[in-house]
């Protein structure tokens, strides 16, 4: 089966920012709401293309709604999570030497 204009632009644009743009791969499905890309990658590279507050997801879905416009149809982008992912489980870090321990301050306030 031929890929779509949509779903050839998503894998190019997201190989182009990875660092593994082999594990790169895009299902596409169509029903009543539009069509629906879901994007798989390496789990190394989750960062890459979600980015800081997620910005480079946003643009992504903004061109990808662009796309989708020239074709009349509306196209949305899902980022399939990978199975171990530690995204947004965040272990809590040791206190930085350079900067200063708030949680020491308010043990100390408590007592």
């Amino acid at each position: 089966m031929a890929m779509e204009q949509d779903q050839e632009f998503v894998e190019y644009l997201v190989k182009a920012l990875v660092d593994h743009p082999t594990d790169v791969k895009t299902e596409r499905t169509v029903d009543e709401m539009g069509v629906l890309i879901t994007l798989h990658l390496n789990p190394e590279d989750m960062g890459q293309v979600i980015g800081r507050q997620g910005q480079t997801a946003k643009s992504i879905r903004t061109l990808l709604r662009v796309v989708g416009a020239k074709r009349k149809s509306r196209v949305n982008l899902k980022i399939h999570e990978p199975e171990g992912s530690t995204r947004g489980r965040r272990e809590p870090s040791a206190p930085s030497s350079q900067g200063h321990d708030i949680a020491s301050d308010i043990d100390e306030f408590k007592l």
